[in-house]
């Protein structure tokens, strides 16, 4: 009698288990990015993966067996981004990594272990940023240290507090559109 239930929970759980209605496609992207700088050369992986998933339904369930028509159903998009460096890696929600302009300068923010460092036009680091659990950055270079964010067009807005005026000051990295 145990066999028997054993038998037909397999059985069911087979025929259950294929005859999922869905379409699904995987697609990763990987791109691999070298970084020269003062400290070496840093290789720096980055995996775009993107699901969609499409469940099938009929127009009409009592017509032709053979010939059905599949009714329009809305694609799930799923899609993740994980970044390694130096062998850590992590899942990142929007990669930031670009060349900026700021006063006639130009800038390379790109990922490292724990956020993104900022590379002059030398190639020399001349500050980093770390993300904050609001969704800001905190922005440290040898002189100051600012709280930023990114804008909705991409640029990275920097706010600095002055203690000697009390006020504070933005500066705005303009992002450099390729």
């Amino acid at each position: 009698m145990k066999n028997l239930f054993l038998c037909f929970a397999l059985t069911v759980t087979a025929v259950l288990g294929y005859g999922q209605n869905t379409n699904v496609q995987s697609e990763v992207k990987t791109t691999v990015t070298t970084v020269k700088d003062s400290d070496g050369e840093k290789q720096i992986v980055k995996k775009e993966k993107t699901n969609e998933v499409q469940h099938i339904e009929m127009k009409q369930e009592k017509s032709d067996p053979l010939n059905k028509e599949m009714k329009d159903t809305p694609v799930q998009v799923t899609a993740t981004t994980e970044v390694s460096v130096d062998g850590v890696t992590r899942v990142v929600d929007v990669d930031r990594s670009s060349y900026y302009n700021l006063n006639g300068q130009k800038y390379q923010v790109a990922l490292d272990k724990s956020g993104y460092s900022i590379f002059g036009s030398t190639g020399k680091k001349a500050a980093i940023l770390r993300k904050t659990s609001n969704n800001n950055y905190i922005f440290k270079n040898k002189n100051k240290t600012s709280v930023g964010y990114f804008d909705k067009d991409g640029n990275l807005v920097l706010e600095t507090y002055d203690e000697k005026t009390d006020k504070i000051t933005m500066e705005k990295y303009d992002l450099i559109k390729p």
